[in-house]
């Protein structure tokens, strides 16, 4: 467990430009000891991370604007006030219809080591600007195995 209780108000914490996203560590591995990772997703409209699964559960809850998720091949649509929980190794992912914010929970923790590597530190706490360039998704699946995490790409 860990040692310290967490606080962290608004804008403190890393913060990283993924995948077109800003996502904000609110907890990180370890300051839970292991337990979580804990972080705050601002994603546009349509940039959302392709199908997925990793060890352990990811858990979504909507604060702002409208996402699709898509899991084991259905899709449910919510928004502010939507819950969402996917086990271990299940397939999903989430598919925002509107410009999104998301507080997003992973057990067990370790996953912003994975989002450290595959963005980049955010010079300032908003989305990247539309024309900042992607990282290839080939590239993302290959890092992404380092951690467990597997990816279905678009053909």
């Amino acid at each position: 467990m860990a040692e310290q209780a967490l606080a962290r108000n608004p804008g403190e914490g890393r913060a990283y430009w993924v995948l077109g996203g800003l996502y904000e560590v609110k907890a990180a591995s370890e300051e839970t000891g292991g337990v979580m990772t804990v972080v705050e997703m601002t994603i546009p409209a349509g940039m959302g991370p392709p199908p997925h699964t990793h060890p352990g559960t990811e858990t979504i809850y909507v604060l702002e604007g409208r996402v699709r998720f898509h899991v084991e091949g259905e899709k449910i649509d919510g928004g502010p006030g939507s819950f969402f929980h996917a086990p271990e190794r299940m397939w999903e992912n989430f598919e925002p219809l509107t410009d999104a914010r998301l507080l997003v929970i992973y057990t067990p923790g370790g996953m912003e080591r994975f989002f450290a590597e595959i963005g980049e530190v955010a010079p300032v706490r908003e989305v990247p600007p539309g024309d900042h360039p992607l990282p290839g998704l080939r590239w993302v699946t290959s890092i992404g195995h380092r951690y467990g995490l597997e990816m279905r790409l678009p053909d």
